[in-house]
């Protein structure tokens, strides 16, 4: 699953960039220009659960990163991941005009933005609980539902004060797969069943997340909004690698679903088969409901 879960991230990317709430970026954006103003341009940003780097080349395409220098640290407790990093950015940087240079540590730099990216290997909680309160933003993208939300705080404690937190894809209690299949209520019931299961997991994270970040002292959430991955094919084939993307999925649901089943799940072989079929014709639609959220930490 290794080689097949780096390119299931990089085939995600077309659909969060749907998904994702443009008017949150935008907020993002000014506000992190008048962060950089305040520091004579300079920009410390921690990104958890960095994956490849598709967040960082988001940020750049869609000039989030205000010009100057930034210090970008890209987090993932997947080693497989930080190590197809490096191959990410470079294959990105020569698509975009982008010069890429560095070893360990990696500069791109597209004339009037410099980021030194550092990658590391960790886990985000340990990470932060360990860092200084100096990061100016805190990224954390599809992450808030697989880590203890207990553990805020904590992450939260690595941002400088007058910082801001990103946490964009947080998944919020919707699987669905159309057409309509009889074993649909099924699936979507155990495929939850599995997330809740697992430590740090909840199936309805984004309501909970949204109550934590209302409610925690010395921070102020300043927006929240939707962001619903929705995926369709278009005349008949689906964008970029989306299908590729779908299968994932489906092989993801199958391993779960099996898991929390343990054997009493028949019907699953036939859904999951008609809905690869499906996937082949260009004809399977999926969606989910998730969440983002924008805001800043006081101190």
């Amino acid at each position: 699953m290794t080689g097949s879960f780096q390119r299931y991230l990089r085939a995600k990317r077309t659909v969060d960039d749907r998904a994702l709430d443009r008017r949150l970026v935008g907020a993002l954006r000014e506000a992190l220009a008048a962060r950089a103003a305040e520091r004579d341009g300079a920009l410390r940003v921690l990104e958890i659960g960095a994956g490849i780097g598709t967040m960082l080349t988001r940020f750049l395409a869609w000039d989030v990163l205000p010009a100057g220098d930034t210090r970008y640290v890209a987090l993932d407790v997947q080693a497989d991941n930080v190590s197809a990093l490096r191959e990410y950015l470079s294959a990105w940087a020569a698509d975009h005009d982008v010069s890429i240079a560095g070893e360990e540590r990696l500069t791109l730099d597209d004339g009037t933005r410099r980021v030194t990216v550092e990658p590391v290997v960790a886990e985000a909680i340990d990470y932060a609980d360990a860092a200084a309160p100096e990061y100016d933003l805190l990224v954390g993208a599809a992450l808030l539902d697989v880590v203890d939300r207990d553990a805020l705080g904590t992450l939260l404690g690595a941002v400088a004060p007058g910082g801001l937190y990103y946490f964009p894809i947080t998944f919020d209690g919707a699987t669905r797969f159309r057409p309509g299949h009889p074993a649909d209520r099924d699936v979507e019931r155990r495929y939850h069943e599995h997330m809740d299961a697992k430590p740090g997991g909840d199936s309805r994270a984004g309501g909970d997340v949204l109550d934590r970040l209302h409610r925690l002292d010395g921070t102020t959430l300043l927006d929240v909004a939707g962001s619903d991955w929705v995926v369709r094919p278009v005349d008949g084939a689906y964008p970029g690698d989306e299908a590729y993307f779908l299968r994932h999925i489906l092989d993801t649901v199958e391993g779960a679903v099996g898991e929390v089943a343990d054997g009493d799940a028949e019907w699953l072989d036939d859904w999951l088969a008609r809905r690869r079929e499906q996937v082949a014709a260009g004809e399977l639609l999926y969606l989910t409901h998730q969440l983002d959220f924008l805001g800043r930490v006081e101190g």
